[in-house]
């Protein structure tokens, strides 16, 4: 599988790698840089650095980095031809590749083509066919109006066998690979969506990838169709080529604004509870599509809010209450809270109902544990002993997941207080529940996926452990003016044009960055010329700005480089008084050298002889280079 060089930079120069990873992680605008908090690993300050220009990306917490090929490989565990398909679907570029794997791109395109027309089809039947008029009804009985419809895109299927494949010409091919219909045992094509309410599924971009719908409830007492059969409530899409429900979230492409504006998340059950806290002006709240909250959701959760508010019913909450949780908390750093929903009712009902109570659920969001152990001890008879002794063992199996012995401590107190027993009793029976085995921890654990392949200098995968990461050397201080060079030579390179050369360098990566600069054509081919260490280093440099302000005083470049060639001839320097104590034959011409050189490094403070003598340190440094 080939594909030319020419259009994998094509790929590279047409995507806003700024856009591509503010998809997965919130970023803000810094001067000339975007920073935010790396999606490769959990963070609290903001360490990831993008520079839009070059499109590049540095982490200065793991030290991932890469373009925005490598951005999406990491994150989408592709391999090197498939993220540069991905990304050449998103520009709108066709690839010529030099077998006939390229159709995949022009496929993929396919699906997500139909599924745009499928959405505008409903959409345009539900605000306008006749046969719609009792699913206009049922919206407005929600409080949902035209502009809710219009915001999310909402729509309706008609009931009829095959009236969206009909209307689109849709093919047998695509129909059945996008879920929106399949073949029947008449071999007739027909719509997977009839006689329902569609809310589009869109990924973090805002294409429409799966569909849910939701049927009308019935009215009256309308016959049932007797060769339908029973029909669920909801009905989602099947996962396909474009959509996973495990790496999808509704409504994340309306909510991330919000998300990242506030750092907290709402995650709720259904499409309509994403509506109702829109309604009520928490303009965050997304859903899982049919599944529990998985890891792979709180790896895209964490990337646009640190704080994840649970808003599901009571029992719902109750459910979801596993150690798990407590330990994507620890691993992706994130707080996750419950919202303290009236009892009895859901975030959509309330919406309809009373909004200001549903924002106050939120804003009054209480620690998980905290939340599972009211449920525990509200629920409880607390008048006898043997209610209080009841409700204690139950309190303390509910503490007894959590894996901070600190926390544990604070609730065994609680449990102590409502219960009415000793603390020293209720730790010592905490201490019991701990040893024993717990559920979780009996089910073997799920096998790791092996990830595609990386290529040498690929950013690490999001579930890598820190210690599987690179670890950034520590920077000798007299290497930094070697580091602002380089910054100037990217960044600004008419500053210091004509006046590096690579001995000037005393750190070894950074004299070969140089010379991989000075030999290409480009950033990007320097980097992709470079071994992986090289390669690290100039992205880290892409996304640094140089310390020297553009608009101060004189050159810029002047001062780094007298810098540089002061470091240098020090070195040098130093070389030369070794050479003379060990060479006593040419002791009187190493001495005289030595003392020029002297010279030359006193006069480089001078302003009138600075130049003079920066131009003739570094002669002197090439021309050693060259008796070396």
């Amino acid at each position: 599988m080939a594909i030319p060089d020419e259009e994998v930079a094509q790929v590279r120069a047409a995507t806003d790698i700024v856009g591509l990873i503010g998809e997965h992680a919130a970023l803000r605008q810094q001067g000339r840089r975007w920073v935010g908090l790396c999606p490769f690993h959990g963070e609290k300050t903001p360490s990831f650095s993008v520079n839009g220009e070059e499109g590049l990306y540095y982490c200065f917490g793991c030290q991932a980095s890469g373009d925005a090929i490598s951005f999406v490989r990491a994150t989408e565990m592709l391999d090197f031809a498939d993220a540069v398909r991905r990304l050449a679907e998103r520009a709108g570029i066709t690839l010529h590749e030099t077998s006939g794997r390229g159709v995949d791109t022009r496929w993929r395109g396919e699906m997500l083509d139909a599924m745009e027309r499928a959405v505008a089809w409903y959409h345009e039947r539900l605000l306008s066919a006749p046969d719609a008029g009792p699913a206009r009804e049922y919206l407005r009985s929600r409080g949902y109006d035209g502009d809710i419809v219009r915001r999310f895109r909402l729509g309706w299927a008609p009931d009829d066998w095959d009236a969206l494949s009909t209307a689109l010409k849709l093919s047998e091919r695509v129909l059945t690979a996008t879920g929106l219909g399949f073949v029947n045992r008449r071999g007739r094509r027909q719509d997977a969506f009839r006689g329902r309410i569609i809310f589009p599924i869109c990924d973090p971009s805002g294409h429409p990838v799966a569909l849910g719908g939701r049927i009308l409830p019935p009215r009256g007492a309308a016959p049932a169709d007797p060769g339908r059969g029973p029909e669920p409530k909801y009905k989602n899409s099947q996962e396909t080529a474009i959509y996973s429900k495990r790496r999808t979230l509704y409504g994340l492409n309306w909510a991330k604004k919000d998300i990242v504006a506030t750092g907290e998340v709402v995650v709720c059950e259904g499409y309509t509870d994403v509506i109702g806290f829109f309604q009520a002006g928490v303009e965050r709240a997304v859903a899982t599509c049919g599944t529990a909250l998985a890891e792979e959701h709180f790896r895209l959760l964490r990337n646009f809010g640190r704080r994840i508010v649970l808003a599901y019913d009571a029992d719902s909450a109750g459910e979801s209450a596993t150690a798990r949780v407590y330990e994507w908390e620890r691993r992706h750093e994130v707080d996750v809270v419950v919202a303290a929903l009236p009892p009895g009712t859901d975030p959509g009902e309330l919406a309809s109902k009373d909004p200001a109570a549903l924002a106050e659920a939120v804003r009054s969001s209480r620690p998980f544990l905290q939340f599972r152990l009211d449920r525990v001890l509200q629920a409880a008879d607390l008048a006898t002993p043997e209610g209080r002794a009841k409700a204690a063992d139950a309190a303390i199996n509910v503490v007894a997941e959590h894996p901070d012995d600190l926390v544990r401590d604070q609730y065994a107190m609680t449990v102590s207080d409502w219960c009415r027993l000793d603390p020293e009793v209720v730790r010592r029976r905490l201490h019991e529940a701990r040893r024993r085995p717990r559920r979780d921890e009996s089910r073997a654990p799920e096998p790791r996926r092996r990830p595609p392949e990386r290529a040498e200098g690929a950013p690490p995968e999001p579930d890598e452990r820190p210690d599987e990461r690179r670890v950034e050397r520590p920077l000798d201080p007299s290497a930094r003016p070697g580091m602002e060079a380089l910054r100037l030579a990217v960044h600004r390179p008419d500053s210091v044009a004509d006046r590096l050369e690579a001995v000037l360098f005393g750190d070894e990566v950074q004299r070969r960055a140089f010379v991989a600069l000075t030999e290409s054509d480009s950033l990007h081919d320097a980097i992709d010329a470079a071994p992986p260490d090289v390669a690290d280093l100039l992205r880290r440099i892409a996304v640094e700005e140089p310390l020297v302000s553009a608009d101060s005083l004189g050159d810029p470049g002047d001062a780094v480089v007298t810098q540089l060639v002061r470091e240098a001839a020090r070195r040098a320097l130093a070389e030369l008084q070794v050479e003379a104590r060990t060479a006593p034959s040419g002791l009187d011409g190493a001495l005289a050298q030595t003392a020029r050189v002297k010279l030359w490094l006193e006069e480089l403070g001078d302003p009138s002889d600075g130049s003079e003598a920066s131009r003739r340190l570094l002669a002197w440094l090439l021309e050693r280079r060259r008796e070396d």
